[in-house]
């Protein structure tokens, strides 16, 4: 899950503390263009398609890996 984490802050480029547990409207950074860069990145890294209606409906960075894991 660290090299998920990585990835995810990567993308924000934010200097906050993302958990698994971190709530995707607390970060300031978490907008329209890092949904479509977060669909991207697992596009690649992972090999997976996520839609961004799917990333969408995530509350949590949790729900973002699950996403992506399961």
């Amino acid at each position: 899950m660290e090299k998920f984490l990585n990835h995810l802050v990567g993308i924000l480029d934010t200097e906050m503390d993302i958990k698994m547990e971190t709530q995707l409207n607390e970060i300031e950074e978490w907008d329209s263009l890092s949904i479509v860069s977060f669909a991207a990145m697992v596009d690649i890294q992972y090999n997976k398609k996520v839609t961004v209606s799917q990333i969408k409906q995530a509350k949590t960075v949790y729900n973002l890996a699950q996403l992506v894991f399961e």
